[in-house]
C-alpha cells in the first residue's frame, strides 16, 4: 500500500509538472485580450510593437487614430483623447499608449493602466475605440512625445499574420510654443496612420466579374471585327478602281479626252480637297481618335488624289474627233 501510495503521488506530480509546462509553452503565443504587457520578452513594446503580430512588421492595413489632441498644452490642463482602432475585417482588438513620461494619463471605460509601466494604459478589454484622459504637467516640462501601438486582431485569439497593427508617434507642443493664426483656427486635432482606402475592400461577386468578362470579349470581338470588316472592303475598293484602270487601257483604248479649259479648274479643285483631307487624316492619326475616323478620311482622300490623277490622265488623252454623218 505504501509503495501503491508513493507512485500515486509521483503520478499525480508529474500529471502537475506537464501541466505547468504546458501552460508556460502555450502563454507565449496566445494573444493579450486583456491588454498587452509593457516589457516583451526584453524589449518595449511601446517601441518594437507587437511583434508576434501580423508576421512581425507593421501593416497600413490597419488605421490607428487619436483625436482630441491639442497643438501645445496648457499647464495641468486635462484633455479627453479618443483613441480608434479601424480595418477592413478585424473589428476588435487593443492598444498600448504612453505620453513618455510626461503628465498623467487616466483610464477610461475598458482601459487600464498597465503593470510595471510608468503610467502606459491599455485595453483592458478587446475593442476598437476607448476615451482615456491626458493631464498636462504642473510646469513647462518641454513637448510631449507620444506613443500608440494598436492591433487589430481577428479574433482566433492565437497570435498571426491575420493581425495587422502599427504605430503612430506624435508630439504635443509646451506652452506658448505655437500660435493661433485666427479665431476660427481649430485647437485640437485628430492624428492617424495607415491606410484609408484599405478599409473599403469590396467582395468580388463572381457572376458580376464573369459578366464584364464576357462583355469585354464581346467589346474586342465587335471592335476588331469591325476593323477587319472596313479595311478589307476598303482594300476591295481600291482594288476594283485599279481593276478598271487596267480594263479600261487595255480593252477601250484608255480614258476619253478633257479639253484643257476644264481640266484645268476641276485639276485645281479636286488637288485643294485631295490636300485638306490629307491635312485631317494627318490630324486624326497624330492624336490617336477612332481608326474609323481615320480610315474613312483616308479613303476620301485617296478618291480626291486618284480623282486628279484621272484628270491629268483625260487632259493628256489625245483627242478624238467622231464623225456624226
Amino acid at each position: 500500500m505504501e509503495i501503491l501510495g508513493e507512485f500515486m503521488r509521483r503520478k499525480v506530480r508529474n500529471i502537475l509538472l506537464t501541466f505547468v509546462l504546458s501552460l508556460m509553452l502555450v502563454g507565449p503565443v496566445l494573444g493579450n485580450p486583456n491588454g498587452p504587457p509593457w516589457d516583451n520578452a526584453g524589449s518595449l513594446l511601446i517601441e518594437e510593437g507587437c511583434t508576434c503580430h501580423g508576421g512581425g512588421a507593421p501593416s497600413t492595413e490597419v488605421v490607428v487614430s487619436v483625436s482630441g489632441v491639442p497643438r501645445a498644452y496648457n499647464i495641468s490642463e486635462t484633455y479627453e483623447f479618443v483613441i480608434k482602432l479601424q480595418h477592413a475585417s478585424n473589428n476588435g482588438g487593443g492598444f498600448l499608449f504612453w505620453d513618455g513620461g510626461i503628465g498623467t494619463l487616466t483610464p477610461g471605460e475598458g482601459t487600464k493602466t498597465v503593470d510595471d509601466s510608468p503610467g502606459a494604459l491599455s485595453q483592458s478589454e478587446p475593442g476598437n475605440d476607448w476615451v482615456v484622459q491626458w493631464t498636462a504637467p504642473s510646469e513647462d516640462a518641454g513637448p510631449a512625445n507620444f506613443q500608440l501601438v494598436g492591433n487589430a486582431v481577428n479574433g482566433d485569439g492565437v497570435p498571426n499574420e491575420d493581425d495587422k497593427w502599427n504605430i503612430l508617434a506624435f508630439t504635443v507642443s509646451e506652452p506658448g510654443a505655437t500660435e493661433i493664426a485666427t479665431d476660427e483656427d481649430v485647437s485640437l486635432r485628430t492624428i492617424s496612420v495607415g491606410d484609408y482606402e484599405s478599409l473599403f475592400v469590396a467582395e468580388e461577386d463572381p457572376e458580376a466579374a464573369e459578366a464584364e468578362r464576357q462583355e469585354g470579349i464581346a467589346h474586342e470581338f465587335f471592335t476588331n471585327g469591325n476593323l477587319y470588316y472596313w479595311t478589307t472592303l476598303s482594300l476591295i475598293i481600291v482594288a476594283a478602281v485599279i481593276q478598271g484602270e487596267f480594263y479600261e487601257r487595255r480593252f477601250s483604248g484608255g480614258p476619253t479626252h478633257l479639253d484643257k479649259s476644264l481640266a484645268v479648274p476641276q485639276g485645281l479643285r479636286r488637288g485643294v480637297l485631295a490636300a485638306g483631307l490629307a491635312v485631317l487624316f494627318a490630324y486624326l492619326v497624330d492624336n490617336n481618335l477612332p481608326w474609323g475616323y481615320a480610315l474613312v478620311t483616308g479613303m476620301l482622300t485617296l478618291w480626291a488624289a486618284y480623282g486628279v490623277y484621272r484628270t491629268i490622265v483625260q487632259a493628256r488623252a489625245p483627242k478624238e474627233y467622231t464623225d456624226l454623218v
